[in-house]
């Protein structure tokens, strides 16, 4: 049934944009993830810090950020220090390197409320689908689209399809969290 495919469809895109959202959340390996969306001003635009440098891990601890112009080294430098990850840049000629600190376990809580709030606003766009598809069934069934049965079989895919999602994002959760606390 095409509605059920436009629900699933709906569902992916959330999780996928939740499991984006999970890898802008530092955790204590370095990933080069934390870095790429930064904005950078750079001449007079504003740009993802993957379009003027290359980013690249060096374990156990440090980013690396290769710019690709002389000129993007302090604007890179300052989207790092602006940014909300608590960071410290070093300039280093025509590169930028990110020692990431040992995670404090307040500061360890903080992101783990992040993530806890993050899964949440999930929930509620996955439940508000839901919600919307659940609508457009008894709409149907209304008009005449939809028998009696068909509308509870619908219902229920929908349901189920729901509760998947949401395991989909438990498992996110629960592996960050436990990154977190490595």
């Amino acid at each position: 049934m095409p509605i059920i495919e436009e629900f699933k469809q709906g569902l992916e895109r959330a999780v996928q944009t939740f499991k984006h959202e999970m890898t802008g959340v530092r955790a204590s390996r370095p990933s080069t993830a934390l870095l790429e969306n930064l904005q950078v001003s750079y001449y007079g635009e504003t740009m993802p810090m993957k379009h003027v440098a290359s980013i690249s891990v060096a374990p156990p601890r440090d980013i690396f950020v290769q710019a690709w112009d002389k000129e993007a080294v302090p604007a890179i430098t300052k989207a790092i220090e602006t940014s909300s990850l608590g960071l410290n840049p070093q300039t280093e000629g025509m590169s930028v390197r990110v020692r990431l600190p040992e995670l404090s376990q307040e500061r360890r809580d903080e992101l783990i409320r992040y993530v806890k709030k993050l899964s949440e606003q999930s929930r509620i766009q996955i439940r508000t689908l839901r919600d919307e598809f659940n609508k457009k069934v008894q709409s149907g069934f209304e008009e005449g689209k939809y028998n009696e049965d068909q509308k509870f079989k619908l219902k229920e895919q929908i349901q189920k399809e729901t509760d998947h999602a949401n395991l989909q994002i438990e498992s996110l959760v629960k592996s960050k969290i436990d990154e977190i606390n490595e």
